[in-house]
């Protein structure tokens, strides 16, 4: 599984693009790939996958901070 940040993401529109932490090109990801709403800046994990227009993430969910969880 791969990590990334929220680069941006619209929630109006459905889409948004991940920075993966490898460096490697944003990703694009649309809503209905997402366990979790997104909001920009968000850690997450994903899945790569190749779609009719390239790269894309699935399964996109959120790295859940354990200390903000405790506060």
């Amino acid at each position: 599984m791969a990590t990334g940040t929220v680069k941006f993401f619209n929630r109006k529109k459905g889409f948004g693009f991940i920075v993966p932490s490898d460096l490697s090109p944003d990703l694009f990801v649309h809503i209905s790939d997402c366990l979790d709403s997104l909001v920009e800046q968000d850690k997450v994990t994903y899945e790569v996958e190749l779609g009719l227009k390239g790269l894309y993430a699935k399964n996109v969910k959120q790295i859940r901070d354990p200390m903000s969880a405790a506060s």
